[in-house]
């Protein structure tokens, strides 16, 4: 209900206060706190997150600009850069990633039912991960190489949505394959991922628990073909296989069979080969089922886009990680109230309109809706989309 709330208030509704009690209380995030809460933090990052905000000074100026305004916006306690620059490095970044599961948790049903261009009952995540570049003077914990310093955010993102059901972020010098041992593979789901994570030993482990994958294979290893199944070279395929590893090491590591994809794809003149352990699916819905992978990568090219996440607000683990993870959570936050409002709009224009209303006392539908044609504030063609309607 309105009630004269501002939109930012109406908007920030939509978390449900008693989970973010329960993340808080989890770490004792406000013990100890008189007067600036992890809400109070929350709020004036994610108002940051929505209107751009490059700076500690910028959000404080802003904020300290609305004078008593900032009690209808929610925010109780007394907005100081110092303040907030404190809070971003003492209290624990595990409260704003649990926020941002329990947002994830409500999100992915909502889109459930989404098209994301394959057929399938099956639900079907592409893993993959993203480097953020970061100043090596500032932040010397997160070296990289001799003169570059990165942290990573592994994601693996369920493609029905584009909603992330599993986001990790550590310094980039730890290997990608790593999160294969954190991530728990859900029986006859489908996981997409490209070379980088091929280890025959964790595939093993994904196959034994009835999880299937479909990885860009290295064109080097060996292998014994038991059998070939025909194909439809005018499609692009090139062969369907059933093999063996042979090389002693990946064969001791993953002794069962395998199926080897081969596809030259006809606008890039590459030829691809894929593993996969599923052999039911049609060659061909392999071969389209990798190409949705290129989701994940739009993904994260529209967070680096439209969320803060380049330029930091502080300078030690727990600082980046916060950001990082709020910044998830507004994410995950506009798609839950695109499916809640039931709107035509993408979350491009989505935060585009709230970055200029945020502050109006009016229904958060009626922001919304006094756009008459969706299409007039669609992107342009050059504008990522990560929801197709």
């Amino acid at each position: 209900m309105h009630s004269g709330k501002t939109v930012f208030a109406q908007l920030m509704d939509f978390i449900p206060a008693h989970d973010f009690g329960r993340c808080v209380n989890r770490y004792q995030g406000d013990y100890k706190v008189s007067s600036f809460s992890c809400w109070d933090q929350f709020l004036c990052l994610a108002f940051a997150q929505l209107t751009y905000r490059e700076s500690l000074r910028d959000i404080e100026t802003c904020l300290r600009a609305l004078g008593s305004h900032l009690y209808h916006l929610g925010i109780r306690g007394h907005v100081a850069r110092s303040t907030l620059a404190e809070a971003n490095e003492t209290r624990d970044f595990r409260i704003y990633a649990d926020l941002a599961q329990v947002l994830i948790a409500t999100a992915r049903p909502l889109y459930a039912g989404e098209d994301f261009g394959v057929d399938l009952e099956q639900t079907v995540y592409a893993l993959d991960c993203t480097t953020i570049d970061l100043c090596l003077a500032l932040f010397p914990w997160a070296r990289y190489r001799a003169y570059h310093a990165a942290v990573k955010m592994h994601t693996l993102l369920d493609l029905q949505g584009n909603i992330p059901a599993f986001i990790d972020v550590k310094p980039a010098k730890i290997h990608e394959i790593h999160t294969l041992d954190e991530l728990l593979p859900e029986p006859g789901s489908i996981y997409i991922m490209d070379r980088a994570y091929l280890d025959f030993a964790r595939l093993y482990h994904w196959h034994q628990a009835l999880a299937f994958f479909i990885i860009h294979a290295r064109k080097d290893f060996r292998f014994h073909r038991l059998t070939a199944h025909p194909v439809d070279k005018l499609t692009g395929l090139r062969c369907d296989q059933t093999i063996r590893l042979q090389s002693f090491y990946p064969a001791k590591s993953y002794p069962d069979p395998l199926r080897r994809i081969r596809y030259r794809d006809a606008k890039t003149e590459k030829t691809l080969i894929f593993l996969t352990n599923n052999f039911i699916l049609p060659t061909l819905t392999i071969t389209q089922l990798y190409k949705c992978r290129w989701q994940v990568e739009l993904f994260f090219k529209w967070v680096k886009q439209h969320l803060r996440i380049k330029k930091f607000y502080g300078l030690s683990p727990n600082a980046v990680k916060t950001q990082i993870w709020i910044a998830i959570s507004v994410y995950v936050l506009l798609a839950i109230v695109r499916k809640r409002l039931r709107l035509e709009l993408n979350l491009y224009p989505m935060s585009q309109i709230l970055s200029l209303t945020l502050f109006e006392k009016m229904p958060l539908l009626q922001a919304f809706s006094q756009i008459n044609d969706s299409s007039e504030l669609a992107p342009s063609g050059n504008q990522l989309n990560l929801f197709h309607l």
